[in-house]
């Protein structure tokens, strides 16, 4: 580490410490200590650190992150079906990366401390006496904030569709509290969140370069698991709706509907997408604002609308349905308030009902009837060529069925369930998993990759690697090789022969992957005229009356006076 990155580091935390420093002298020394410590035993938020302190713990010690911090066990731990309770247990807790873990750990600190701070360590009723009873309890209360989070992530997990990882349902559980109790706050407090990010990359990185290049991604929204965020953000809604109440709080509608669109659009809960199978994503923009502006109403209905509103009965005068209009207090009465609530119970329902089926399911097809379905020759995947890790199943496959996606067939919007996948397939069927763990189009961008397996207590890597060569006008010949633990590397798939678009002296050729290296195919009117193996860099082979001759990453094929490119290797980033 150079000098100067020590010395930028340590600018960074004194412009903090100075800058916060400042404010507190301004505001008076006398004045935050007494707000906290009057709803937080000795100013503490000890709930919200308790709970940073959990989950730093899951991804440390049973994700394996002290090991390997920027790579942790992921695959055991994402929720893939009932019938792995581990999995189900764990999701909510854990984590993809580090990036993952600290951004949900700065959601925790925004809105956990809010939350903390309106419920409070103290009773509020007048007249309660503190260690009365477990409720009155300051240690109880401040242990309720990580029993809660513990509660809603397992509620999250279980009604989420698809195996999803990750805290962000419990910070958008704590976010919907937050929302409800103090909206303009909430807001402000988002985008505290982002300085803290900011100064946590500006920790790590003080200075980035970066040029223009090439790079393989998926688009960012298509990451967000909008689902569970929305069954998080519900859930703190209607939290935050029953505290309102206790408390007798009710904050103006029009904070309520601002604060809710600002965060609702600030946390991206509008991206509503589509997986459709090969690395394929499809975004429902105008959907995702409709609702986000329905949450909004609702919400603030929810909170700031009216107790009552009367009912006028048909044979009622005119005079009298006006009265009753107006009386809040009459009988014959619906709860609006109550009613507004009923919507985002049943909100909740509608989006967590389709995760019961589709969690019950387990990957049961056989392997030879999905990769069976698949295109290209050479080796079938899964039944010679794939790499055994404990319980877990590693091969490559192109254009299979994915067996996840499409357990239900269904179909809306003009998009279907029945998606099909290409790429590095894990599967288990002691956990019920089925990935796509590397996209074949990131494999083919960058050469090689690697995926990591494991459980509690273990984890193992099984690498990819593709060669290939890009055809001139012709596509791709490649095979993709797989080296596990204990197995050494072998070949997992090989594609179809892929033909040169340039016709040497009446003739066509064609590259075909082999067991071992690449053989060139001489024919014409398709009718095999001959072969020969891929001569080595810097030779020539010659077959049909036609001479190939391999110069560095390009191969030429020569006949007579005529002498064309007909491929060359393929380069990765």
């Amino acid at each position: 580490m150079a000098p100067w990155q020590t010395l930028a580091r340590i600018a960074v935390l004194l412009a903090a410490a100075i800058s916060l420093g400042a404010v507190y002298r301004l505001d008076g020394r006398g004045k935050w200590g007494p707000a906290l410590r009057a709803r937080f035993l000795a100013g503490v938020p000890w709930g919200t650190l308790l709970t940073v302190a959990g989950l730093l713990w899951v991804y440390l010690f049973v994700q394996n992150g002290l090991a390997n911090w920027y790579w942790p066990v992921v695959v055991p731990f994402r929720a893939w079906s009932y019938l792995y309770p581990l999995g189900m247990g764990v999701a909510s807790f854990a984590h993809v990366g580090p990036s993952h873990l600290v951004g949900n750990l700065v959601g925790v600190c925004t809105f956990g401390v809010i939350v903390e701070y309106a419920w409070g360590h103290y009773p509020t009723e007048r007249g309660t006496a503190t260690f009365s009873s477990l409720r009155t309890n300051p240690y109880a209360r401040a242990l309720a904030i990580p029993a809660g989070a513990i509660v809603v992530g397992l509620l999250v997990s279980v009604f989420s569709i698809g195996p999803v990882i990750g805290f962000s349902g419990v910070v958008f559980a704590f976010a919907g509290v937050a929302l409800v109790r103090y909206p303009v706050t909430t807001v402000i407090a988002l985008s505290a969140g982002g300085v803290v990010q900011l100064v946590y990359r500006a920790l790590r990185n003080p200075v980035v370069q970066a040029n223009a290049e090439p790079s393989f991604g998926t688009p960012w929204w298509a990451g967000i698991a909008i689902q569970a965020h929305a069954i998080g953000l519900l859930i703190g809604v209607l939290i935050g709706v029953a505290l309102c109440r206790h408390r007798d709080v009710r904050p103006t509608a029009s904070r309520l509907w601002l604060g809710t669109i600002l965060f609702a659009v600030g946390q991206s809960l509008w991206a509503v997408y589509w997986f459709r199978g090969n690395g394929e994503y499809v975004l429902f923009r105008a959907i995702g604002a409709v609702l986000v502006f329905g949450l909004a109403l609702v919400v603030a209905a929810s909170v700031a609308a009216p107790d009552r509103l009367a009912l006028p009965r048909p044979d009622m005068p005119r005079l009298e349905i006006i009265e009753r209009v107006g009386d809040f207090g009459g009988s014959g009465t619906i709860r609006r308030r109550a009613a507004s609530a009923g919507v985002i119970v049943l909100a909740l329902a509608v989006l967590a009902a389709p995760a019961v089926p589709v969690n019950l399911t387990t990957v049961d097809t056989p392997a030879e009837e999905v990769f069976a379905s698949g295109t290209g020759a050479g080796p079938q995947p899964g039944l010679d060529a794939d790499v055994a890790v404990r319980d877990y199943t590693v091969t490559y496959a192109e254009n299979v069925t994915n067996r996840k996606v499409s357990v239900f067939d269904i179909s809306a919007f003009g998009e279907t369930t029945q998606v099909r996948a290409s790429g590095v397939i894990v599967e288990s069927e002691e956990r019920h998993v089925w990935t796509t763990a590397i996209q074949s189009s990131e494999l083919a961008f960058d050469g090689w990759s690697a995926v990591k397996l494991g459980g509690l207590g273990w984890s193992e890597t099984v690498a990819a690697k593709r060669n290939g060569w890009r055809i001139v006008g012709g596509g791709h010949a490649y095979k993709v090789f797989l080296d596990g633990p204990g197995e050494g590397r072998q070949l997992a798939y090989r594609s179809a022969p892929a033909t040169a678009e340039p016709v040497i002296a009446g003739k066509n050729v064609s590259l075909a992957p082999q067991k071992t290296g690449f053989d060139l195919v001489v024919s014409r009117n398709n009718e095999t005229l001959g072969s020969v193996p891929l001569p080595k860099k810097g030779t020539s082979a010659a077959v049909a009356n036609v001479t190939f001759d391999r110069n560095g990453k390009h191969l030429y094929a020569v006949a007579g006076q005529t002498r064309v490119r007909i491929a060359s290797h393929e380069s990765y980033e």
